[in-house]
């Protein structure tokens, strides 16, 4: 089965990190996606800039919207994600709890569904 940690944070708090503490959070993050490789839990990881420069759309009636970043009204944003391989829900929670951003943010653990393509 595939589940996804998505990494919910702060969309203010990697403005208030140093570059040393930014480069050194990137390294851990690095590392513990180099060991979920190893161990062939890992199928997909990204890290997602920041809101500034996304956007969202909405079709409404047939008609389309875009609403451009940043968002004022966010107080959460994905920061990032793992696509994992794993046998259970608990096996996924495990792995949560070792990843370095559940120590500055919030890692939603999601079971992936069907695809239908």
């Amino acid at each position: 089965m595939s589940y996804m940690l998505l990494i919910v944070e702060d969309p203010a708090q990697r403005d208030t990190r140093t570059r040393a503490e930014g480069e050194a959070v990137f390294q851990r993050m690095t590392d513990f996606a180099a060991e979920l490789k190893k161990q062939d839990k890992l199928l997909a990881v990204e890290s997602l800039v920041s809101q500034k420069t996304a956007a969202r759309v909405q079709v409404r009636a047939g008609k389309s919207q875009v609403l451009d970043g940043p968002f004022a009204e966010a107080k959460e944003m994905i920061g990032g994600f793992f696509l994992l391989n794993c046998r259970t829900r608990e096996e996924a929670l495990a792995i949560a709890r070792r990843c370095p951003a559940a120590e500055w943010a919030t890692v939603e653990v999601r079971e992936t569904g069907p695809c239908y393509i």
